[in-house]
Protein backbone atom coordinates (compact mmCIF):
# COMPACT_ATOMS: atom_id res chain seq x y z
CA UNK A 1 0.00 0.00 0.00
CA UNK A 2 1.19 3.14 -0.68
CA UNK A 3 -0.54 4.87 1.87
CA UNK A 4 -1.23 3.94 5.52
CA UNK A 5 -4.24 1.96 6.29
CA UNK A 6 -6.77 3.34 8.50
CA UNK A 7 -7.57 1.19 11.68
CA UNK A 8 -10.86 1.37 12.89
CA UNK A 9 -10.97 0.48 16.70
CA UNK A 10 -14.46 -0.24 18.46
CA UNK A 11 -14.72 -0.18 22.27
CA UNK A 12 -18.07 -1.66 23.55
CA UNK A 13 -18.86 -0.35 26.94
CA UNK A 14 -21.19 -0.09 29.86
CA UNK A 15 -20.84 1.23 33.65
CA UNK A 16 -17.02 0.45 33.09
CA UNK A 17 -16.25 4.18 35.25
CA UNK A 18 -12.86 2.93 37.14
CA UNK A 19 -10.99 1.73 34.16
CA UNK A 20 -12.27 3.16 31.08
CA UNK A 21 -10.14 6.25 30.84
CA UNK A 22 -7.08 4.23 30.76
CA UNK A 23 -8.40 2.07 28.15
CA UNK A 24 -9.54 5.38 25.90
CA UNK A 25 -5.88 6.57 26.17
CA UNK A 26 -4.17 3.64 25.12
CA UNK A 27 -5.95 3.79 22.03
CA UNK A 28 -5.24 7.46 21.64
CA UNK A 29 -1.34 7.28 22.51
CA UNK A 30 -0.82 4.66 19.63
CA UNK A 31 2.06 5.24 17.83
CA UNK A 32 0.14 4.82 14.46
CA UNK A 33 -1.16 7.58 13.75
CA UNK A 34 -3.95 6.75 11.47
CA UNK A 35 -6.75 5.25 13.64
CA UNK A 36 -10.67 5.87 13.59
CA UNK A 37 -11.37 5.32 17.36
CA UNK A 38 -14.90 4.58 17.39
CA UNK A 39 -16.61 4.35 21.07
CA UNK A 40 -20.12 2.80 21.97
CA UNK A 41 -21.84 2.92 25.29
CA UNK A 42 -24.60 1.29 26.10
CA UNK A 43 -26.30 3.72 28.39
CA UNK A 44 -24.11 4.07 31.25
CA UNK A 45 -25.12 5.68 34.68
CA UNK A 46 -21.52 5.44 36.27
CA UNK A 47 -19.84 8.99 34.86
CA UNK A 48 -18.81 7.39 31.58
CA UNK A 49 -20.02 9.70 28.89
CA UNK A 50 -18.39 12.77 31.46
CA UNK A 51 -14.68 10.83 30.86
CA UNK A 52 -16.15 9.80 27.18
CA UNK A 53 -16.50 13.56 26.53
CA UNK A 54 -13.28 14.89 27.95
CA UNK A 55 -11.65 13.02 25.32
CA UNK A 56 -14.89 13.89 22.13
CA UNK A 57 -12.37 15.53 19.62
CA UNK A 58 -10.03 12.23 19.07
CA UNK A 59 -13.18 9.84 18.57
CA UNK A 60 -14.26 9.90 15.46
CA UNK A 61 -17.55 8.69 16.60
CA UNK A 62 -18.90 7.90 20.31
CA UNK A 63 -22.69 7.31 21.13
CA UNK A 64 -24.15 6.82 24.95
CA UNK A 65 -27.85 4.80 24.30
CA UNK A 66 -29.42 1.37 25.65
CA UNK A 67 -28.35 -1.27 23.47
CA UNK A 68 -28.78 -5.42 24.09
CA UNK A 69 -25.35 -5.72 24.90
CA UNK A 70 -21.78 -6.06 24.07
CA UNK A 71 -22.21 -7.57 20.89
CA UNK A 72 -24.71 -5.26 19.88
CA UNK A 73 -22.06 -2.55 20.40
CA UNK A 74 -19.79 -4.11 18.70
CA UNK A 75 -22.28 -4.57 15.46
CA UNK A 76 -23.41 -0.62 15.73
CA UNK A 77 -19.51 0.29 16.12
CA UNK A 78 -18.13 -1.39 13.21
CA UNK A 79 -21.08 -0.57 11.09
CA UNK A 80 -20.06 3.06 11.07
CA UNK A 81 -16.20 2.43 10.71
CA UNK A 82 -14.12 2.86 7.26
CA UNK A 83 -11.19 1.33 8.03
CA UNK A 84 -8.97 -1.09 6.25
CA UNK A 85 -7.98 -2.69 9.44
CA UNK A 86 -10.63 -3.82 12.33
CA UNK A 87 -10.19 -4.14 16.13
CA UNK A 88 -12.01 -4.06 19.06
CA UNK A 89 -10.84 -3.27 22.64
CA UNK A 90 -12.87 -3.84 25.45
CA UNK A 91 -13.47 -0.56 28.05
CA UNK A 92 -11.58 -2.90 30.95
CA UNK A 93 -8.61 -4.01 29.16
CA UNK A 94 -5.57 -1.96 27.21
CA UNK A 95 -3.35 -1.37 24.51
CA UNK A 96 0.13 -1.65 24.89
CA UNK A 97 1.54 1.90 22.78
CA UNK A 98 3.26 0.31 19.77
CA UNK A 99 0.33 -2.76 19.03
CA UNK A 100 -1.06 -0.93 16.04
CA UNK A 101 2.18 -0.04 14.46
CA UNK A 102 3.32 -3.73 14.42
CA UNK A 103 -0.01 -5.26 13.60
CA UNK A 104 -0.29 -2.74 10.30
CA UNK A 105 3.33 -3.45 9.30
CA UNK A 106 2.86 -7.39 9.35
CA UNK A 107 -0.67 -6.99 7.66
CA UNK A 108 0.89 -4.61 4.89
CA UNK A 109 3.57 -6.65 4.35
CA UNK A 110 1.47 -10.28 4.15
CA UNK A 111 -1.18 -9.26 2.05
CA UNK A 112 -2.11 -13.09 2.10
CA UNK A 113 -3.04 -12.81 6.30
CA UNK A 114 -5.99 -12.10 7.09
CA UNK A 115 -5.68 -11.99 10.76
CA UNK A 116 -2.52 -11.29 13.02
CA UNK A 117 -2.53 -11.13 16.92
CA UNK A 118 0.02 -11.02 19.55
CA UNK A 119 0.57 -11.75 22.90
CA UNK A 120 -1.64 -10.84 26.02
CA UNK A 121 -0.78 -10.45 29.42
CA UNK A 122 -3.37 -10.94 32.50
CA UNK A 123 -3.75 -8.05 34.75
CA UNK A 124 -5.43 -7.29 37.87
CA UNK A 125 -7.56 -4.01 38.85
CA UNK A 126 -4.35 -1.99 39.57
CA UNK A 127 -3.27 -2.54 36.02
CA UNK A 128 -0.63 -4.76 37.44
CA UNK A 129 0.24 -7.80 35.66
CA UNK A 130 -0.12 -11.21 36.90
CA UNK A 131 0.09 -13.84 34.04
CA UNK A 132 -0.33 -14.23 30.52
CA UNK A 133 -2.52 -15.31 28.12
CA UNK A 134 -1.33 -18.91 26.52
CA UNK A 135 -1.26 -17.93 22.95
CA UNK A 136 -0.83 -20.13 19.70
CA UNK A 137 -0.50 -20.54 16.69
CA UNK A 138 -4.37 -21.89 15.21
CA UNK A 139 -6.66 -22.55 12.14
CA UNK A 140 -9.98 -23.48 11.26
CA UNK A 141 -9.17 -27.48 12.11
CA UNK A 142 -7.95 -26.74 15.16
CA UNK A 143 -10.38 -24.24 15.98
CA UNK A 144 -13.17 -26.32 15.75
CA UNK A 145 -11.65 -28.96 18.27
CA UNK A 146 -11.53 -26.09 20.60
CA UNK A 147 -8.17 -24.85 20.71
CA UNK A 148 -8.68 -21.23 20.02
CA UNK A 149 -5.47 -19.65 21.75
CA UNK A 150 -6.37 -16.27 20.04
CA UNK A 151 -6.68 -13.31 22.68
CA UNK A 152 -9.08 -10.89 21.59
CA UNK A 153 -7.44 -7.44 22.58
CA UNK A 154 -4.33 -8.32 21.05
CA UNK A 155 -6.05 -9.36 17.54
CA UNK A 156 -6.27 -7.41 14.48
CA UNK A 157 -8.03 -8.18 11.13
CA UNK A 158 -9.16 -6.87 7.79
CA UNK A 159 -11.66 -4.84 7.54
CA UNK A 160 -12.77 -6.57 3.86
CA UNK A 161 -13.37 -9.89 5.62
CA UNK A 162 -14.93 -8.48 8.23
CA UNK A 163 -17.85 -7.73 5.89
CA UNK A 164 -18.08 -11.16 4.31
CA UNK A 165 -18.95 -12.66 7.61
CA UNK A 166 -20.54 -9.86 9.56
CA UNK A 167 -22.50 -9.00 11.41
CA UNK A 168 -21.65 -10.81 14.87
CA UNK A 169 -24.54 -12.76 16.03
CA UNK A 170 -26.13 -11.48 18.97
CA UNK A 171 -27.39 -14.43 20.38
CA UNK A 172 -24.18 -15.38 21.53
CA UNK A 173 -23.09 -13.39 25.23
CA UNK A 174 -19.52 -14.92 25.54
CA UNK A 175 -18.22 -16.59 22.52
CA UNK A 176 -19.02 -14.37 19.86
CA UNK A 177 -15.16 -13.75 18.98
CA UNK A 178 -14.82 -17.62 18.86
CA UNK A 179 -18.04 -17.76 16.39
CA UNK A 180 -16.43 -14.58 14.29
CA UNK A 181 -12.74 -16.56 14.17
CA UNK A 182 -13.90 -19.83 13.40
CA UNK A 183 -16.13 -17.90 10.19
CA UNK A 184 -13.01 -15.89 9.41
CA UNK A 185 -11.04 -19.00 9.03
CA UNK A 186 -12.73 -20.52 6.71
CA UNK A 187 -11.99 -17.32 4.35
CA UNK A 188 -8.61 -16.22 5.18
CA UNK A 189 -4.91 -17.44 7.36
CA UNK A 190 -4.29 -16.69 10.95
CA UNK A 191 -1.00 -15.71 11.75
CA UNK A 192 0.66 -15.92 15.88
CA UNK A 193 3.75 -13.32 16.13
CA UNK A 194 4.91 -14.78 19.31
CA UNK A 195 6.97 -12.27 21.45
CA UNK A 196 4.52 -9.28 20.12
CA UNK A 197 3.04 -8.18 23.52
CA UNK A 198 0.09 -6.36 21.70
CA UNK A 199 -2.47 -5.89 24.65
CA UNK A 200 -3.60 -6.41 28.60
CA UNK A 201 -6.56 -7.97 30.00
CA UNK A 202 -8.42 -6.92 33.19
CA UNK A 203 -9.58 -9.54 35.63
CA UNK A 204 -11.67 -8.08 38.02
CA UNK A 205 -14.40 -9.07 40.25
CA UNK A 206 -17.20 -7.40 37.80
CA UNK A 207 -15.62 -8.52 34.56
CA UNK A 208 -17.77 -11.17 32.59
CA UNK A 209 -14.66 -13.44 32.39
CA UNK A 210 -15.52 -14.13 36.32
CA UNK A 211 -18.89 -13.25 36.50
CA UNK A 212 -20.33 -15.67 33.86
CA UNK A 213 -17.17 -17.92 32.83
CA UNK A 214 -19.64 -20.98 32.76
CA UNK A 215 -21.79 -19.28 29.69
CA UNK A 216 -18.20 -19.87 27.35
CA UNK A 217 -17.95 -23.38 26.56
CA UNK A 218 -21.52 -24.11 25.83
CA UNK A 219 -21.76 -21.05 23.32
CA UNK A 220 -18.85 -22.63 21.79
CA UNK A 221 -20.48 -25.95 21.79
CA UNK A 222 -23.48 -23.94 19.74
CA UNK A 223 -21.21 -23.23 16.99
CA UNK A 224 -19.37 -26.39 17.12
CA UNK A 225 -22.99 -28.36 16.57
CA UNK A 226 -24.61 -25.77 14.66
CA UNK A 227 -21.30 -26.57 11.97
CA UNK A 228 -22.00 -30.02 12.22
CA UNK A 229 -19.61 -30.80 14.47
CA UNK A 230 -19.57 -34.71 16.22
CA UNK A 231 -20.27 -35.18 19.86
CA UNK A 232 -16.89 -37.34 20.39
CA UNK A 233 -14.75 -34.51 19.18
CA UNK A 234 -12.20 -32.76 21.57
CA UNK A 235 -13.84 -29.62 22.03
CA UNK A 236 -16.37 -31.78 24.09
CA UNK A 237 -14.00 -33.56 25.83
CA UNK A 238 -13.00 -30.19 26.93
CA UNK A 239 -16.43 -28.91 27.75
CA UNK A 240 -16.97 -31.99 29.97
CA UNK A 241 -13.72 -31.73 31.60
CA UNK A 242 -13.96 -27.51 32.59
CA UNK A 243 -17.56 -28.71 34.19
CA UNK A 244 -15.60 -30.89 36.76
CA UNK A 245 -12.83 -28.21 37.62
CA UNK A 246 -15.21 -25.84 37.79
CA UNK A 247 -15.71 -25.94 41.49
CA UNK A 248 -12.20 -25.89 41.99
CA UNK A 249 -11.45 -22.41 39.21
CA UNK A 250 -14.27 -20.51 41.15
CA UNK A 251 -12.44 -21.48 44.49
CA UNK A 252 -9.24 -20.23 42.76
CA UNK A 253 -11.05 -17.26 41.67
CA UNK A 254 -12.55 -16.23 44.95
CA UNK A 255 -9.18 -16.79 46.37
CA UNK A 256 -7.33 -14.19 43.46
CA UNK A 257 -10.17 -11.22 44.51
CA UNK A 258 -9.73 -11.74 48.39
CA UNK A 259 -6.05 -10.68 48.28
Amino acid sequence: MNRQPLVSIVTPSFNQSPYLEETIRSVLGQTYERIEYILIDGGSTDGSQEIIRRYSDRIAYWVSEKDKGQTDALNKGFKVAHGDIFAWLNSDDLYHPHAVEEAVAYLVDHPQVGVVYGDLDFMDENSQVIGHFPAAQTDLKRLRRGYVHIPQPATFFRAELWRQVAPLDDRFYFAMDYDLWVRLARLTEFKYLPGKRWASFRLHSDAKTIRADERCWPEMLRVHYRDGGSFFSPIVLKYLLRKLAAPLIRWKRRRMFKR
